[in-house]
């Protein structure tokens, strides 16, 4: 594989990405709209969001329920996975090219990333 089509495929998989966690937002959004749309809003009095909205398995489970506040949610965390999801293809695509000293790079940046995620 040369640098181009590695390039591609990096920058297919980020387009891809955007594009999948866009068109969930969007869907929730709607979804939202369509359900609480001529609702009046209090801001008097503060909410916090749910404890599902807070944990991946409630965003999950509420995702497959199609509610459309965790469609939303979900939607975001996959926006946030697209460029983690990228560095770790680039570590495997290092490593099929055999290049060492990248291959340690970027596996440490997937850790600085992930160490940041689970804080």
């Amino acid at each position: 594989m040369n640098d181009r089509k590695m390039e591609m495929l990096l920058g297919n998989l980020l387009r891809l990405g955007v594009l999948v966690s866009g068109a969930v937002v969007l869907g929730g959004g709607l979804l939202e709209l369509i359900s609480h749309g001529g609702q009046r809003v209090d801001y008097s009095v503060f909410r916090g969001e749910p404890a599902s909205l807070r944990s991946l398995m409630g965003v999950l489970q509420g995702a497959v329920t199609a509610q459309p506040k965790h469609l939303i949610q979900l939607g975001l965390l996959l926006l946030v996975l697209t460029p983690v999801l990228r560095v770790a293809l680039s570590a495997l695509l290092f490593a099929r090219l055999r290049d060492g000293t990248f291959v340690g790079i970027t596996l440490w940046v997937l850790g600085v990333l992930l160490y940041s995620l689970a804080l």
